[in-house]
């Protein structure tokens, strides 16, 4: 939805800009490509968790948040071709590296792959909320989505807190790695 620049207290997205800052097509752009890659990495993550941990009782809280995530995917991938934006060209490695995260965790115990949802979850909460304060109401459509997609991950976060988070080994070490190969990996999809 797209509102005049008479429409009274309504914001624009990047209204405020300064020079060097992003012009509103390139910041719907990034967001949305590096939403899509953060969508395919959740699924990816959930699924190599859930290799490890199909029969165990995590088994249909991990089935559950991995479906919430396939829907996020989905409609990331349908903004990406109605706005003919361009994905990342690091897919075939959050491929991998998803995979092997959520696996690896896993392999490490429930605790850990538990750890590893909060940890990735918490920096997800904190990257749609800055989208968030980011988007005008010009782009009001995109806003309610990553909105209710946010409060979907902050319920993944909770659930993983619930299910033992805190007790894993090395819960501070790992906890802090994956936060910030979380970051890393927003910065790199949003550009590349």
């Amino acid at each position: 939805m797209t509102t005049s620049s008479s429409d009274a207290g309504s914001s624009k997205t990047a209204a405020g800009r300064q020079p060097g800052d992003l012009r509103a097509e390139e910041l719907i752009e990034r967001i949305i490509r590096v939403d899509h890659a953060g969508e395919f990495g959740a699924v990816r993550i959930y699924e190599g968790q859930y290799a490890v941990l199909k029969n165990s009782e995590e088994a249909e809280t991990i089935q559950h948040m991995k479906e919430q995530e396939e829907v996020h995917r989905e409609k990331f991938e349908q903004l990406l071709a109605d706005r003919r934006v361009r994905p990342t060209v690091l897919t075939p490695f959050w491929n991998v590296a998803g995979f092997a995260l959520g696996a690896g965790t896993a392999l490490l115990g429930k605790e850990a792959a538990m750890a590893c949802t909060e940890a990735v979850e918490e920096v997800i909460d904190e990257h749609y909320q800055h989208q968030l304060e980011q988007l005008g109401d010009d782009e009001a459509e995109l806003k309610e989505t990553i909105k209710k997609f946010r409060d979907e991950e902050i319920e993944h976060r909770d659930i993983a807190r619930e299910k033992g988070a805190h007790e894993a080994p090395g819960y501070e070490l790992l906890t802090t790695a994956v936060k910030t190969g979380s970051k890393l990996a927003i910065w790199l999809s949003s550009r590349v």
